[in-house]
């Protein structure tokens, strides 16, 4: 029995560590832990209401939207006002904007290089100036033996990588293509928000900017160089990648359930949404329950609170607490353990049969792999959900654009109460986002969020069940437990998100070997 821990896993937003026990080449015991207390409900406690939009973005800096809309429903719940639908329009397409640049941020540049071969640029023979200033970059530091300058790319795992070189350096070229069409996104989203991370657009009741034809005409100039992208580049890779790995349509199944709050109201009272609700639990498609949501604690450092719903939830840290070995709560849907994300929206919307494009694009990428549904439940799953879910979002923001009406109003007048409660569920790029609050003497009483990665990092919960990381590690073959890249590809198909060092030690705590990668 070997005992690896990965501390943090890198090229994630945030610090997680990663603990497994493998046994005869096999992950038999893994552990999540949130490495990182913040204290975000705690903080908002006592504040004016309308404070909370703007707080609770500075949780993620590379989704600050989708907590803007988690928040901003919230309130519209507590304030009792709906947006008018330009309103509505404006809000969809700035989450869209987020969502598109995260989805590509995802794959090229944090987890295509688990992948792709770096190292194959040396053979490129072309003339475009951006490869060839990687080329040199690359040789420099290979020749030298240096690799801690050429980050991102070096250093890195030791592993299987693509062997095919043009593939390689198709897949380097769109890497460095990314960085533009993500520059794009985010110039999409501060037509309407003003700027971007922590947008200033949106607010209860609507949005803050008016749609000028100059606005419509500048996001929607925008968006059909990246539809193009999604479509020639972005889904393409995806496929070609799946084809080289085809051993990881069985690895990372995960705990096989699904959870989606739906997204993107297509109506004003948010009853219609492009990607539906829905949890998907024993392999049955059923409607969702706001009521069936509680976090547990157990192996959670903090010392109450176990089994609540979020609308009545506790943060009370208790960071020397026994057993514990996560900052992160256990959400649980009917105290299952449900995993949320693009493959969650993609799953639910699919079986549900509310978005013909999203099972047009499901079945005519399982038809290429002669595959069933099942093998969606994997790492190369998340990634294709991932890429089907940009597009999607990508088309409907296309139309959205073209339905926003200059002479219309884009909010409606609020009142904060006495008091009130409320609750807004949206989906982030990386899965189910909720925000709850109680508001007295017009003052944040309570805030509660939970958070997509609270869904799937959590740690094991107090029926003993594991969270969906850690469920998706169990069964994952390590070749070289000095390398163990097969358990890092699967922690990033969830897209937890940033990094620094990696550490390795045996079951006795005898360090094995310690280096830096990227």
């Amino acid at each position: 029995m070997q005992k690896i821990t990965i501390d943090p896993i890198t090229r994630i937003e945030g610090h997680l560590k990663i603990e497994v026990e493998v046994d005869n080449g096999k992950v038999v015991d893994a552990k999540s832990s949130g490495e990182m207390f913040r204290g975000w409900e705690i903080i908002l406690k006592g504040r004016n209401p309308v404070d909370a939009q703007m707080i609770t973005q500075r949780i993620c800096g590379v989704c600050p939207a989708s907590h803007a809309q988690a928040s901003t429903l919230n309130l519209d719940s507590a304030l009792g006002v709906k947006p008018p639908e330009n309103g509505r329009l404006i809000r969809n397409l700035m989450l869209g904007a987020n969502y598109i640049q995260s989805h590509i941020l995802h794959f090229y540049h944090l987890a295509a290089l688990d992948y792709v071969d770096i190292t194959a640029i040396l053979n490129y023979k072309g003339k475009d100036p951006k490869l060839n200033r990687v080329k040199a970059w690359v040789k420099s530091e290979v020749d030298s033996g240096r690799t801690t300058a050429a980050a991102p790319f070096l250093p890195r795992y030791k592993g299987n990588y693509i062997t095919d070189t043009e593939l390689n350096i198709a897949a380097i070229a769109d890497y460095l293509k990314a960085l533009e069409m993500r520059s794009k996104a985010h110039e999409m989203l501060c037509i309407f928000g003003g700027k971007m991370p922590h947008e200033m657009g949106i607010m209860p009741g609507g949005a803050t900017q008016k749609p000028t034809v100059d606005k419509i005409i500048a996001y929607a100039s925008r968006l059909k160089e990246l539809q193009t992208f999604i479509d020639n580049n972005y889904i393409p890779d995806v496929i070609e990648v799946a084809k080289v790995y085809k051993e990881y349509f069985s690895i990372g199944k995960g705990c096989g359930n699904f959870l989606s709050y739906g997204v993107f109201e297509e109506d004003i009272d948010g009853n219609n949404k492009l990607l539906p609700p829905g949890v998907y639990i024993d392999g049955k498609l059923k409607p969702f329950s706001a009521d069936k949501i509680a976090e547990y604690v157990k192996n959670s450092r903090f010392s109450s609170g176990s089994g609540l719903h979020p609308s009545k939830g506790e943060t009370v840290p208790q960071p020397e607490k026994p057993g514990s070995y996560s900052w992160i709560k256990a959400p649980r849907y009917d105290k299952k353990v449900v995993e949320v994300g693009p493959l969650a929206r993609m799953v639910t919307a699919h079986l549900s049969g509310k978005n013909e494009n999203v099972s047009k694009l499901i079945e005519g990428t399982l038809k290429i792999f002669n595959a069933d549904i099942n093998a969606l439940f994997s790492v190369l799953g998340r990634h294709a959900a991932r890429a089907f879910d940009c597009k999607v979002v990508a088309d409907r923001c296309a139309e959205w654009v073209k339905q926003l009406d200059p002479s219309k109003p884009v909010h409606n007048k609020f009142e904060i109460p006495a008091e009130g409660k409320g609750m807004g569920l949206t989906e982030a790029p990386r899965g189910s986002l909720g925000h709850w609050i109680t508001i007295k003497n017009k003052k944040i009483d309570r805030y509660q969020c939970v958070v997509p990665t609270t869904w799937n990092a959590g740690p094991t919960d107090d029926m003993g069940q594991k969270g969906p990381i850690e469920q998706a590690l169990i069964g994952t073959p390590i070749k070289d437990p000095k390398n163990p890249i097969e358990a890092v590809r699967v922690v990033r198909s969830f897209d937890p998100c940033i990094a620094c060092a990696v550490h390795m030690i045996n079951p006795d705590g005898e360090l094995i070997s310690k280096f830096r990668i990227l």
